[in-house]
């Protein structure tokens, strides 16, 4: 999962450590394999990819073209900066930070200006998402004892509070027509992805299995959702339809795959890899072909998040 509050006490290290799992080296893709993947003068849906690396001893967020190019690293403060998340015009990223003692969600502009701290808790915010016209923000927090999902203008005001359960929710994402969040909770026993209105009306789970299912993250068409599961074992990436239904897995790996990203269009999606022997970014079709890796750096590479 995306650093979510069950494991706070883990945030900064695994903001994130590299995967685990024994596999072997995977080569640099050719030219081929990249012409194939973004064309030849550059990526077909454009836009940027912001992810957090440690790639200069903590982690910070940094932005790229959707290529692995033009590497910016937005932040450098001696605190942990992580888990990106673009406002839908571009122009800005939330993300979440320790920079004041504890985590809390900021905003700044898409060139790393201008930085605003939203929230001021000391139980901890973490993991914002935009709402699809920019307005507002959902994210994390522990701040009434348990972990829930929260929503709040993108000046920080107005906050309420939209779940309510005592195993938690966590991670949220915000469909791109505003209508619907989605989340992942231990609520039925086990990591699950489930979807809310967002007004927080209408709790539907998602996925029912006995293993584990996490960062849901809506495609910008609103119709589907790709997320991380270990019904094959191993973290590997799936997506589906909306109310569940067209069930596909799109990796097939004995490594570990989640935090998927769509691309603006719909038909990419990046992910995060230990395929490697540490954490890097892969991007992909969205039906799983044209695998191409993004980033290069023995750091921890993880969370994507694409521009809408």
């Amino acid at each position: 999962m995306r650093t979510s509050s069950p494991f706070l006490a883990l945030v900064l290290s695994v903001a994130l450590l590299p995967g685990c799992t024994d596999h072997p080296l995977v080569s640099e893709p050719s030219a081929d394999v990249e012409n194939a993947a973004f064309g030849k003068t550059g990526p077909k849906n454009g836009g940027r990819i912001a992810f957090q690396s440690d790639r200069d001893g903590n982690t910070e967020i940094y932005v790229m073209n959707a290529d692995g190019t033009d590497l910016v690293n937005l932040t450098n403060n001696p605190a942990a900066d992580f888990e990106p998340s673009w406002s839908p015009n571009g122009k800005q990223i939330a993300f979440t930070s320790t920079r004041d003692g504890n985590a809390e969600i900021y905003v700044m502009n898409a060139d790393g200006s201008g930085l605003i701290n939203l929230t001021n808790n000391a139980a901890g915010d973490l993991s914002p998402a935009w709402s699809g016209n920019g307005n507002q923000i959902a994210f994390e927090s522990s701040r009434d004892g348990n972990t829930e999902v929260y929503v709040m203008n993108a000046d920080g005001t107005g906050l309420t509070n939209i779940t309510n359960h005592p195993e938690g929710d966590f991670d949220p994402d915000w469909s791109g027509n505003g209508k619907l969040i989605t989340f992942e909770s231990f609520r039925d026993g086990t990591l699950k992805n489930y979807v809310i209105n967002a007004d927080g009306s209408g709790v539907t789970r998602l996925t029912f299995n006995s293993v584990f299912d996490g960062d849901p993250d809506f495609s910008s068409n609103s119709k589907e959702i790709a997320f991380f599961s270990t019904r094959d074992a191993n973290r590997e990436i799936y997506k589906m339809n909306v109310d569940a239904s067209g069930m596909t897995r799109l990796t097939f790996t004995s490594s570990a795959e989640d935090e998927p990203a769509w691309s603006p269009n719909g038909k990419q999606i990046a992910f995060s890899t230990d395929r490697d022997g540490n954490r890097e970014i892969y991007v992909m079709n969205s039906d799983g072909t044209s695998l191409t890796r993004l980033t290069f750096n023995p750091g921890v590479d993880t969370y994507p998040t694409w521009t809408k």
